[in-house]
């Protein structure tokens, strides 16, 4: 984990998978800490199963929009759109991908395995698991994003991203919410 003075990240998905409730949340961690947060996102037919891109820059004084190869992290809650996305990271940045695809109308999606393969010829390091089991281990299966915001959790040095996500997400499953960050970090640690 390193002191956060500039990070630029692009958490992508598609809708209903809680990507822009992660960034919300990461931006709100930032702010709380200090820093000046700048977001954008894309979600037009997101709630049809479409795709969500949000952009989240923390501590630049640019515009919302990351440019092509520039950003420290991408986080992936769907395989393929992590992916489409990559050309957005930093040869030295970090790609966190959920390995479980959400089942599509095409029967032709690719192999999860020639996707991580191809993002480790992206960027530095790849962080691939199956995020949509341990939200399961958590106790609740919405809690895939957090899952992830976990993991990313471990590049940045946000004290408060924890306490963000417990108070903002619904009284009835911030147990599991909780247990579903650290069961994120510990991918991170491993």
């Amino acid at each position: 984990m390193v002191k956060t003075t500039k990070f630029d990240c692009i958490i992508v998905g598609v809708g209903g998978q809680g990507s822009i409730f992660a960034s919300r949340v990461l931006g709100e961690a930032a702010v709380r800490e200090g820093y000046d947060v700048i977001s954008a996102e894309t979600h037009g037919m997101a709630q049809r199963g479409g795709t969500v891109e949000v952009h989240v820059r923390i501590g630049s004084s640019f515009g919302p929009l990351i440019p092509l190869r520039s950003a420290d992290a991408l986080v992936g809650i769907e395989p393929a759109e992590c992916l489409r996305f990559a050309r957005y990271l930093s040869p030295k940045g970090t790609a966190i991908l959920n390995t479980t695809p959400v089942p599509a109308a095409s029967l032709d999606y690719p192999v999860v395995d020639n996707l991580v393969k191809a993002l480790k010829h992206t960027c530095e390091r790849v962080i691939a698991y199956d995020a949509a089991q341990l939200a399961l281990d958590a106790g609740y299966p919405q809690t895939l994003n957090v899952v992830m915001l976990g993991t990313l959790s471990r590049l940045l040095a946000l004290t408060t991203l924890e306490d963000v996500v417990a108070e903002h997400v619904p009284k009835k499953a911030l147990d599991a919410n909780i247990r579903a960050f650290k069961l994120g970090q510990r991918i991170f640690d491993a």
